[in-house]
């Protein structure tokens, strides 16, 4: 027989003629009901405590003034630059450079620009992220950067998140592991960057202070690493970085050399469309400044950022007999440059992510092991 919970009475007992409770059981007058038997005041659930729409994930608040202006400036800057820059061009030397141009090949660089660039970067990322996440094939890492030049077009970073959280997802790897293995990528990038620069400043007759000075905080960076501070190394989002230690990312930084001379030839080699001949020693100082301000974010694809930098830093190396028509080589590179780059990237990253990247989805197992062997100790962990 069932007990009741409430009258203490056995369920095959018959029951009161009305339902209301013993009178027994009432507290005596003047005495304050039990806490126990009164319902806590909090017991009615919180106001925010409704079921996630979306699957899980908390709903988000629709952004307020601040957070519309924050996302509407970087276009609002790329507009306000580019207009800068076009309104002291002369329009007639302007069209007059883009009419020099061989359109069909133009586009045709462009073109297989960007897919050395993807073949490069992929071959330089995969290795980190195999190394530290899973094992990841370049085929499969290949469709997913291509993928990220989407999302890319509104600021490098964009691109870089989507991948993370990708592989995070996909490989059931905690998304703060997969960002610390981006981090690494990120390292790779920037010490080659710390080297062209310390090769490029005596080249141009510089100091040799300021060459030493950019290696000495590659070395500082290295010597970190090399010391694992245990509360740094216990982190989780840092911990990829002194897994891959000294070794890891010098062969990472290796990895990365050919992505390197592959973007810095497709920032340079536009120019010589327009006229504008800049000398490797000179591109090996000016170039790199304009490969770190479009991946800033500041502007979307860079679009103003550039035009601002090459004209103040390019002018000298273009053809024209007055200062109008070689501000208008350079406007008609850049600008004619980031058109091109911006309609490739949307075409592929469109047929992959709508295309590819699904069917690909399909088939990576939910938790697969990296290379060498059983899930780690991180993978285990809930993200």
């Amino acid at each position: 027989m069932r007990s009741s919970t409430h009258t203490g009475t056995f369920a095959g007992a018959s029951p009161p003629r009305d339902a209301s409770p013993p009178r027994d059981a009432s507290p005596p007058r003047g005495a304050s009901p039990s806490r126990d038997a009164s319902p806590p005041r909090d017991a009615s659930p919180p106001r925010d405590a409704s079921p996630p729409r979306d699957g899980g994930l908390p709903e988000r608040r629709a952004p307020g003034l601040w957070g519309r202006a924050r996302r509407a400036l970087p276009f609002a800057l790329a507009v306000a630059l580019v207009a800068f820059v076009l309104g002291r061009l002369d329009f007639d030397a302007f069209r007059a450079a883009l009419a020099r141009v061989d359109a069909p090949l133009f586009g045709a660089f462009a073109a297989l620009f960007i897919l050395a660039l993807l073949a490069a970067d992929t071959f330089a990322t995969v290795l980190v992220y195999r190394r530290l996440i899973a094992p990841v094939a370049f085929r499969d890492f290949f469709v997913l950067r291509g993928a990220s030049y989407l999302p890319s077009l509104l600021n490098h970073h964009v691109g870089q998140a989507f991948i993370t959280v990708f592989l995070a997802r996909t490989h059931a790897v905690p998304l703060a592991r997969v960002a610390g293995a981006t981090l690494v990528v990120y390292a790779s990038w920037l010490g080659c960057l710390l080297l062209l620069g310390a090769v490029a400043v005596p080249a141009n007759g510089g100091p040799l202070a300021g060459s030493a000075l950019l290696l000495g905080a590659g070395v500082l960076y290295l010597a970190l690493l090399a010391l694992r501070p245990a509360r740094l190394a216990r982190t989780k989002l840092l911990a990829p970085l002194f897994e891959a230690g000294v070794r890891g990312h010098l062969v990472a930084l290796a990895a990365r050399v050919p992505h390197l001379l592959v973007l810095f030839a497709g920032t340079w080699l536009p120019f010589w469309f327009f006229g504008v001949r800049i000398p490797l020693a000179a591109a090996l100082t000016y170039i790199p400044i304009l490969m770190v301000a479009v991946t800033l974010p500041l502007t979307p694809q860079g679009f103003g950022t550039r035009d601002v930098l090459a004209a103040a830093l390019l002018e000298g190396f273009a053809a024209g007999v007055t200062r109008e028509e070689r501000l208008a080589a350079i406007a008609a590179t850049t600008t004619t440059w980031a058109v091109a780059l911006t309609l490739v990237e949307a075409a592929l990253g469109l047929i992959l992510l709508r295309g590819v990247l699904p069917h690909m989805e399909a088939k990576v197992p939910t938790a697969a092991a990296p290379a060498g062997g059983a899930p780690t100790e991180a993978q285990r962990e809930p993200a």
